[in-house]
């Protein structure tokens, strides 16, 4: 500025002072012509800058780039598990699924053009970027405030699949452009697009779509209907959450928008867009066996933790048993989708256990495809009744006999008056006539002369691994425990009085052969001694033979208890015979009542269903036939200090969600 300011005062000075000077025209025009000399010397600094910042940036994004002339398999590194059932029968694979690989030719068309149309509109056209979707990607998000749209195109899709991450990044996204360059400079279009439909996820573990066809539609790619190319398409945006083994209603819901897109690039008329959604392609959803899931899902998820390394190929062999599992699934199908659906109850659950804990049979659900929530394991629910077993258990361990009065009458406790089921009182009754009655408030009264703090200690002790706090409603099972814990706590007084903690793993191995986990036979530790034992097991039969499970009675002898919870939400029966322990839960998820549903009825008789299958060809023998097998006196002295929960207002008094209450 100083330099201009000076040059100006010279040619001012040199117009004025002497005039007969003549000043020359290349003089007077120099400022004007500096001023364009100088925009273009800074454009060319900018112009070097910027290509040395650009040598620069692709050299840092292009030093780490995978090998692009040798991608990895689809699927690379996903890991492998194999289950296997007792009898060496495979449960479940899980990994990555293949096909067989098609040509462009053999590739339907409609499957093309079906992806195309939903997910790269000008993929003949462009470069491997998009620009014009780029530009209106960019300002959706823009006028939305967050990311609503990606811009993509197949070609970067590929790219990514192909040779990166699925990290949301800026360095991963312009590496996928570099990529997808040179994928449009190797490549023609059509050999693009074969390769993306043959490595693409489409959901269920299957890569590319003769694999994605097989498992969904059971056929080949190259039998693809139109419905059936536009919802293999529409899967490409969300695989896992629109599978349509696992959600063919989102399945469906996205593969009628790719046919109304089909139809706005002119693929198809609106007519036979109208005619094809009339016609849904049947999807295989669920075959023989699936409720086996809920089983393998629940001993893959320990594996990890049982050899102390997570994501190895493994192969899981397991104690279930197929023949008892198949008899738990049916039992439950019949019952519920005779007796269930009159009484207003839509699911179930069922454990079966050896009277060491191992699980032989586990049902869920009443359909894993729809829910995978498992109910057996996961969910915690008020057993009721069937908790009165830990009362009085801790009863006669502390000198009741099962032959001592009680006087069934109403009783205020803490302020709060227990009532029986039937809403009637029966005078004087023995301990074992309360017991297989049921009856309230006998158990009340047992639980408070004996204690609350010892009933809870005892359920802990058993095998009840959820909080306990003594209470007073504790003896008609107020405090939630789950399906699985009770199975253990009845196969513990089934073998005679040793602690049945579940188990379903066996060994495990790597796909090699490996040992990397082998379950170890401990030695038993006694929870019960030998004479409590003897006193219980007659009151538990004295429920099926006379009390409130008689619907229970099967071929052999049996022991059990029923349970149900206020307003009919929760019906349970659990019991034994002297080869296997069950528990069966009727109920629904959301909580809602069922109509007049109690656990000596429907539960009762899906029970008893299923032991009769379970036991088909096993040889009728006592309960407790095997216990001088173990020695059961050395009591529970030597085992873990038990932890009560601390004492908490009456759960009749607690206001919990049905979310909480199923979830926990």
């Amino acid at each position: 500025m100083f330099f201009k300011k000076r040059k100006r005062k010279i040619i001012e000075k040199a117009k004025g002072a002497e005039k007969h000077v003549d000043i020359p025209e290349e003089l007077e025009a120099r400022p004007r012509r500096g001023k364009i000399a100088k925009v273009f010397y800074a454009l060319a600094v900018m112009a070097v800058w910027g290509l040395m910042l650009g040598i620069v940036l692709f050299a840092y994004l292009a030093h780490d780039l995978p090998d692009y002339e040798n991608p990895p398999e689809p699927g690379a590194g996903a890991r492998s598990v194999v289950v296997k059932a007792a009898n060496g029968a495979t449960l479940v694979r899980q990994g990555p699924i293949y096909g067989t690989f098609l040509n462009y030719n053999e590739i339907p068309k409609s499957m093309i053009t079906a992806l195309v149309a939903v997910e790269d509109r000008r993929f003949f056209t462009h470069s491997g970027i998009d620009a014009r979707g780029l530009a209106r990607a960019i300002w959706t998000n823009i006028s939305a405030g967050s990311v609503r749209q990606g811009a993509s195109t197949l070609t970067q899709q590929l790219a990514k699949n192909l040779f990166l991450t699925q990290d949301r990044t800026l360095k991963r996204k312009a590496q996928e452009m570099l990529l997808a360059f040179w994928l449009e400079r190797e490549l023609s279009k059509e050999q693009i697009i074969t390769l993306y439909l043959n490595r693409v996820y489409f959901g269920g573990g299957t890569y590319g779509i003769d694999a994605a066809s097989r498992k969904f539609y059971g056929h080949s790619a190259s039998q693809l209907t139109i419905a059936e190319s536009a919802v293999l398409a529409g899967l490409v945006k969300a695989p896992s959450r629109l599978a349509p083994h696992i959600n063919p209603d989102g399945a469906w819901e996205r593969g009628q928008i790719v046919l109304r897109s089909m139809s706005a690039t002119g693929d198809l008329t609106f007519e036979a867009v109208a005619r094809i959604s009339k016609n849904r392609p049947r999807i295989i959803t669920q075959g023989p066996g699936a409720d086996i899931r809920y089983f393998t899902d629940w001993v893959i998820g320990s594996a990890d933790g049982l050899i102390g390394a997570r994501g190895r190929d493994l192969i899981i062999y397991t104690t279930l048993e197929p023949a008892m599992q198949v008899a738990g699934s049916q039992a439950i199908r019949r019952g519920l989708e005779g007796e269930g659906a009159k009484k207003k109850a839509s699911q179930a659950a069922l454990v079966a256990l050896s009277h060491d804990g191992a699980v032989k049979a586990m049902v869920g659900g009443v359909n894993y495809g729809k829910s995978q929530f498992n109910r057996a394991v996961t969910a915690k629910r008020q057993p009721g009744s069937t908790f009165k077993l830990f009362v009085y258990l801790a009863a006669l361990e502390a000198g009741i006999n099962s032959s001592d009065h009680y006087v069934d009458e109403p009783i205020t406790v803490d302020g709060w008056s227990p009532k029986n089921y039937s809403g009637k009182n029966y005078g004087d009754v023995t301990a074992l006539e309360a017991f297989a009655r049921s009856l309230n408030t006998v158990a009340v009264k047992v639980a408070e002369e004996t204690g609350r703090e010892k009933v809870a200690s005892m359920a802990i002790r058993m095998g009840i691994s959820t909080p306990v706090a003594p209470h007073a409603s504790l003896p008609l099972g107020t405090e939630e425990v789950s399906v699985i814990d009770l199975a253990s706590s009845y196969a513990a007084v089934a073998n005679g009085g040793l602690r049945a903690k579940p188990y379903g793993v066996v060994e495990i191995t790597s796909l090699g052969g490996e040992v990397l986990y082998r379950h170890k036979l401990r030695a038993p530790r006694p929870v019960l001694t030998g004479d409590v034992v003897d006193k219980i097991t007659p009151m538990l039969k004295a429920v099926i033979t006379s009390g409130s499970g008689r619907n229970a009675r099967i071929d052999r002898p049996a022991a059990g208890k029923s349970g149900t919870t206020q307003d009919n939400r929760d019906a349970l029966f659990a019991g034994f015979t002297s080869d296997l322990t069950a528990v069966v839960w009727v109920g629904n998820d959301d909580n809602t009542p069922m109509s007049y549903v109690t656990g000596g009825g429907l539960p009762a008789r899906v029970w008893a269903d299923f032991m009769i299958e379970a036991h088909a060809g096993a040889k009728i023998r006592d309960l407790h036939v095997d216990r001088d097998l173990y020695e059961y006196d050395n009591l529970y002295e030597d085992a873990e200090p038990v932890k009560l929960a601390p004492p908490t207002e009456d759960t009749k008094k607690k206001k919990k969600s049905w979310f909480e209450k199923i979830f926990g």
